[in-house]
């Protein structure tokens, strides 16, 4: 894993219900054209930060199991850290907290 996988979700769960209301009453998608960039940037954070979180679980499970050494462990936790630090950086540019990252995944629940 590396650094430049960093990057934090956003609320994309408003965007996608937005859509999903949308396309239920007309069959067409509307968006605004002035948060186009926002959106879409909301939308991609969010699916990054659910792969992040995605590769924390199995960091623990790999820990857990005592498949790693200990320099392997820091190396991943260290990443991850970063990881995590660098997609909150790249929303706040998009004027998105971490909070704006939570995806609705319908059935499977809401990513955290």
């Amino acid at each position: 894993m590396s650094a430049a996988m960093s990057l934090e979700l956003g609320d994309v769960d408003a965007v996608l219900s937005q859509a999903a209301r949308s396309l239920a009453a007309g069959g067409r998608l509307t968006l605004d054209p002035e948060r186009v960039e926002q959106d879409l940037a909301r939308l991609v954070l969010g699916i990054v930060e659910l792969l992040r979180k995605l590769m924390e679980l199995q960091a623990i499970r790999r820990m857990e199991a005592g498949s790693l050494t200990p320099e392997q462990e820091e190396t991943l936790g260290l990443t991850l850290m970063r990881a995590e630090a660098a997609l909150h950086e790249v929303a706040a540019k998009f004027g998105l907290k971490p909070s704006d990252l939570v995806l609705d995944l319908g059935p499977l629940g809401r990513s955290v």
